[in-house]
């Protein structure tokens, strides 16, 4: 039923189910550059075009019916599905990956012929990476772990890099990092690019997503130089915020990281991903960011090895939605609790 934008899938098996899922990390990985401080200078954001540009996206993109879809379907195959709160349990993480094994009902799923559909990957904290990592076993999705004193990112940095080798020693496959906000905002890109370098190395082959906490930088330029300098410095994604902050992803900040990653790949051949976190709630919002990604970046973009969301809510209203468009009745958000 579903045909645009599909991608092609690989099927995994378990003892206990089939998954299908997104092919995932085929592109050469970033081991990064030199640091070169007149590339990073010459960035500039024009914040008052940026902010046009970005009022315009919402209106200008629309997708109806199977075509919405598909496209909402798409989302949930590139969302990393989070839960990162201080009452996080054991159980409420293995209710977490079972929903990313299962993000929708059987029976949507089987009318939309998408059966199998899964999430990218899930993102816990480091002390619940042993039971994320036992619980989606054999089933393709990738255990995250957000490590280096999150959300902060202000503890000793020798912890900081032990807690990342602990985390991928756990298992994770993927290490969401928080960068120190101060090197930005005083300008010592230096200091930002050793401090990436030496977490790039910490992570081994787990691939690091670069959080910018951008809504603690000031300005878009400075979000455009935090960017280029993560990049230089090997970040396999840059993320937009821990989802602590009080501002979190903004259709502006996107704009602004998604044009450092052209501008990267332009300069260097090489494609880095990007994480939208924080404050997407609701599915027209989710198809805004995937057709700016679409528009600004190409279709290559929309796979989960460069392009994730950041989200725990979200999938809750695709759910609602996909449900509307296969029954033609919404039902109550608490038929979609997540963890």
């Amino acid at each position: 039923m579903l045909a645009p934008q599909e991608a092609t899938l690989q099927t995994t098996a378990s003892p206990t189910m089939t998954t299908t899922q997104l092919p995932q990390v085929q592109e050469q990985r970033n081991d990064g550059v030199p640091l070169d401080l007149d590339w990073v200078m010459a960035a500039q954001a024009n914040t008052s075009a940026i902010e046009r540009r970005a009022k315009t996206l919402p209106g200008r993109r629309s997708v109806k019916k199977d075509y919405q879809a598909a496209w909402l379907c798409k989302a949930i195959s590139l969302m990393d599905l989070t839960t990162l709160s201080g009452d996080d349990s054991e159980g409420r993480v293995r209710r977490l990956c079972a929903k990313a094994r299962q993000p929708v009902a059987q029976p949507i799923l089987e009318t939309l012929g998408m059966e199998g559909l899964t999430t990218g990957a899930i993102c816990v904290y480091h002390d619940m990476v042993p039971t994320a990592v036992d619980a989606l076993a054999g089933s393709g999705i990738r255990v995250a772990a957000v490590s280096t004193g999150f959300p902060a990112g202000l503890s000793p940095f020798h912890l900081r890099i032990a807690e990342i080798k602990e985390s991928v020693k756990a298992g994770a496959e993927e290490i969401d990092i928080v960068i120190s906000r101060r090197h930005v905002l005083t300008g010592n890109w230096q200091a930002l690019y050793d401090e990436m370098k030496e977490m790039r190395e910490a992570c081994g082959d787990a691939h690091v997503k670069a959080i910018l906490a951008t809504g603690e930088l000031g300005t878009l330029r400075n979000v455009a130089r935090a960017s280029l300098v993560c990049m230089m410095a090997g970040a396999d994604f840059i993320k937009t915020s821990t989802g602590k902050e009080p501002v979190n992803a903004t259709l502006p900040v996107t704009l602004t990281m998604i044009r450092a990653i052209r501008d990267y790949q332009d300069r260097t051949g090489i494609k880095v991903g990007y994480k939208p976190a924080g404050g997407i709630s609701k599915a027209k919002d989710a198809l805004v960011y995937l057709s700016m990604i679409k528009d600004e970046l190409g279709d290559r973009w929309l796979q989960p090895d460069l392009f994730r969301f950041g989200a725990s809510s979200l999938l809750g209203d695709i759910e609602r939605q996909l449900e509307h468009h296969v029954t033609g009745a919404y039902s109550a958000s608490w038929r979609h609790a997540i963890g």
